[in-house]
């Protein structure tokens, strides 16, 4: 019996982390055919767990309250671009100019997340692609205001940044300003390793924040929510507004994550660099062993790891192999979003599996009853 309680044991986590595995085993066979060496792969890894982990740690809270992959997430991210646009126009430079686009992106993410938890609120069970339906509807908004407002209605000092015609912002923004400012602050360099240690911290003082906000009552009933809304609203638990509070907590860690990984970058696409934001960290937070219903931090430190060493070996074994880096670059964006598709079907399929097993169960306990 134990035996057999093992065997299901392990099937159980095999099926659990079924992506990741398929991720590890691509990775395995990709690293050893695109060339690179040991140290250039670690050097690579450090520097995109620094630029991505944030992003993908917003991620967690509308998990377990139940909302699933927030994919609205994009709305945080075009407020911490906004104050971007902001911090160049006024020429404010270094740490403090991350500091004021936080400031100014923040209550911006807020107030988004507020228009988005309320949204949600009304599409229940269709919160995900709900979610991703907003994203596109306040993408059009955003390109109205960097596209026609900036400069027109909202004045620009910074000529620079601004269009040829005289309003509107440049498609490409360049960050030099504080370009790295958050990660040459205190950089650490091991063996010839580069290592944004302010970085990090910043995503350990993050990882404390989650641990500790899941033992707090709103924590609590988050994940009270997330396992069942109508227990927890018979047990007095605000479920709308739990839900709600879920959401703007998520937009606002996108916002400042969307800086962080800007301010890496150095430059940004002002009309599109928030596109794929909400699609990468999906992707990572899914091939780390998330589901659309269960997600924790080692699941997005997993995640980015194994997402991007995909990002960074497939392509170069790709023309390795086949003479064509664009393979490479083909497969790497098929197995991105096959990843979420795949993890999304599983998704599924557990919950109408659970359900059928539950009624299965209702049935039986009624025969027995009448018997």
């Amino acid at each position: 019996m134990n035996a057999l309680t093992k065997k299901r044991d392990v099937k159980g986590f095999l099926a659990d982390y079924l992506v990741a595995e398929l991720f590890l085993a691509l990775t395995v066979v990709s690293i050893p055919l695109s060339g690179y060496s040991g140290q250039f792969i670690f050097q690579e890894i450090l520097n995109r767990i620094a630029r991505n982990a944030f992003l993908v740690f917003s991620l967690i809270l509308p998990i377990m309250a139940g909302m699933g992959i927030n994919f609205g997430m994009v709305l945080g991210a075009m407020a911490g671009q906004i104050g971007l646009i902001f911090a160049m126009d006024w020429s404010i430079s270094g740490l403090q100019g991350l500091i004021f686009a936080s400031l100014i992106g923040l209550p911006i993410s807020v107030f988004l997340g507020w228009i988005a938890g309320s949204i949600l609120n009304k599409a229940r069970g269709r919160e995900m692609v709900t979610s991703y339906i907003i994203g596109f509807f306040f993408n059009g908004i955003y390109q109205f205001i960097v596209l026609y407002l900036f400069g027109s209605v909202v004045p620009l000092h910074n000529k620079a940044i601004a269009l040829s015609r005289g309003y509107g912002v440049r498609n490409t923004l360049n960050l030099d300003p504080v370009r790295q400012a958050l990660d040459n602050l205190l950089m650490l360099r091991v063996g010839g390793i580069n290592i944004p240690l302010s970085s990090y911290l910043v995503i350990i003082a993050l990882c404390f924040f989650v641990m500790w906000f899941r033992k707090t009552k709103l924590g609590q009933d988050m994940r009270a929510v997330g396992q069942n809304q109508s227990v927890s609203n018979s047990a007095g638990i605000p479920v709308e507004g739990t839900r709600i509070i879920s959401i703007v907590i998520s937009t606002a860690f996108a916002c400042l994550g969307q800086i962080i990984f800007l301010q890496n970058m150095g430059n940004m696409q002002t009309y599109n660099a928030h596109d794929q934001t909400g699609f990468f960290a999906a992707a990572a937070i899914l091939v780390g062993g998330a589901s659309a219903s269960k997600a924790s931090i080692t699941n997005c430190f997993a995640g980015v790891v194994l997402l991007h060493l995909m990002y960074i070996v497939v392509p170069r074994a790709g023309q390795n192999l086949f003479g064509n880096a664009n393979i490479g670059e083909y497969f790497r964006q098929f197995i991105g979003y096959g990843a979420i598709a795949f993890a999304l079907i599983i998704h599924a399929w557990r919950a109408h599996r659970k359900a059928e097993l539950a009624r299965q169960g209702l049935r039986a306990g009624v025969q027995g009853g009448n018997a």
